[in-house]
């Protein structure tokens, strides 16, 4: 199950350099994957062996005093909601400030771990300066320095040890999991009350679940699995989902934890580029995926076309275009069982485990057809290939010289593995590995 920190503190204390230290570790992993945009905002870490994710709450705040408290307030408030361990960065130099107690006397009050973390602690007397923050009244705090990295490993090891506290608590009977997601106002919610309708009985909340997002069991029409619901959730903290960053944020969480996400796109609108930064968040999270058109009863038909439409997702999403776009309206219920049913193959074609035996025979095949261009006078040889034993499909080509092999042709495989399989709606990783 991942985790979820979030890093919330002043603007100049360093949560970015904070930040960037801990993902940038992981640049050699992300770039494998193919197509992965660099997000400022949020990353993954691995720590001995513990994968958890990173949010920088300080997503876009604007400096002027006034609406300082205001945003920091809205950034605990996100960081408390959506997170399985806060980290709250101050800053040595200035020592305790008013933002600093606010923020603190927030944090005293919440059950989820809260870590402190005293940044541009670089030298002697410095460590001596910090023993000042024991007066947020938060217990002991971690001294580092996010440009020098020191004290960082000691800091992580507490974060980690953190998580196993959790870990306990938690385990699930293999039911998929379906996330909802989108931006704010595209009828998240409606469609989850479409889904469930009014028949609360055959819908059970799962009372005592770890994470705060709403699961309800949905077993009706054959069907049996988690809702995962963070649309109603957000009465209590009334945290203003004005910003790009915090719905997209809002998001993680479900997506993190949920198999499958049915993206709900606003068919008044259009594709957005939120929409799309949403969809890479699932395909970087190697979860599957439905599209969704929403509000399709409201468009004037004689303009657009499904299939017109349906192109124009199509460009916004390469490369990954092999995904299933319905167009449903959450109000009148049109096509929301089929919305249920591709949601479902899309959780089996996620599960699909190829026999090797079958695996090398098609793709040998497809090799022999087209052989990866040589590099440097050198011939590339693939000699075999097996699916890894992932959550998500991901495959492993032996070959000579797997440093050279380009990212075109990876993608040539991965459309023939789709092409021979159905991968519909999962993403696919492709590793090209020394034999």
């Amino acid at each position: 199950m991942g985790n979820i920190v979030a890093v919330v503190g002043r603007p100049n204390v360093g949560k970015s350099t904070f930040f960037n230290r801990l993902t940038e570790s992981r640049k050699a992993i992300v770039d494998e994957e193919s197509g992965v945009t660099r997000d400022r905002h949020y990353g993954k870490v691995i720590w001995n062996g513990h994968e958890f994710s990173i949010i920088d709450t300080g997503g876009y705040v604007t400096n002027s005093d006034d609406i300082f408290e205001e945003e920091i307030r809205k950034q605990v408030l996100l960081a408390i909601e959506e997170s399985d361990v806060v980290v709250f960065m101050v800053d040595v130099i200035s020592g305790i400030t008013d933002l600093d107690l606010t923020v603190a006397g927030m944090l005293r009050k919440i059950k989820k771990p809260v870590l402190l973390v005293v940044n541009k602690v670089d030298n002697a007397n410095r460590l001596y300066d910090a023993s000042v923050f024991y007066g947020l009244g938060l217990g002991d705090y971690f001294p580092l320095s996010s440009i020098n990295g020191s004290g960082t490993g000691d800091m992580l090891d507490e974060l980690v040890s953190m998580f196993e506290k959790k870990a306990e608590e938690e385990e699930e009977e293999e039911i998929p999991k379906i996330a909802v997601v989108g931006r704010p106002n595209v009828g998240k919610s409606s469609l989850v009350n479409a889904l469930v309708g009014e028949e609360r009985n055959i819908v059970t909340p799962i009372s005592g679940t770890t994470r705060d997002s709403i699961h309800t069991r949905y077993s009706k029409y054959n069907h049996d699995f988690y809702l995962v619901d963070t649309a109603g959730l957000r009465k209590k903290g009334k945290v203003k989902e004005d910003l790009e960053f915090y719905s997209v944020m809002r998001s993680v969480r479900a997506i993190e934890y949920a198999d499958v996400c049915m993206l709900l796109i606003d068919a008044t609108i259009g594709i957005e580029s939120q929409d799309v930064n949403i969809f890479h968040l699932i395909e970087r999270n190697r979860k599957g995926v439905v599209v969704l058109v929403n509000k399709w009863d409201l468009v004037d038909k004689e303009t657009q076309t499904q299939k017109q439409f349906e192109e124009l997702i199509k460009q916004r999403l390469e490369p990954f275009v092999d995904v299933p776009i319905l167009f449903i309206s959450a109000l009148t219920k049109q096509r929301i069982h089929k919305a249920l049913e591709l949601v479902i193959k899309v959780y089996e074609n996620r599960q699909v485990r190829i026999p090797t035996s079958t695996l090398n025979e098609v793709m040998q095949q497809v090799i022999d057809e087209n052989q990866p261009p040589s590099v440097k006078g050198k011939f590339i040889r693939i000699k075999y290939v097996t699916q890894l034993p992932t959550h998500a499909p991901a495959f492993a080509f032996y070959c000579n010289l797997p440093q050279y092999v380009r990212e075109a042709y990876k993608r040539y495989l991965e459309n023939q593995l789709r092409k021979h399989f159905n991968f519909t709606g999962v993403p696919i990783r492709i590793f090209m590995r020394k034999k």
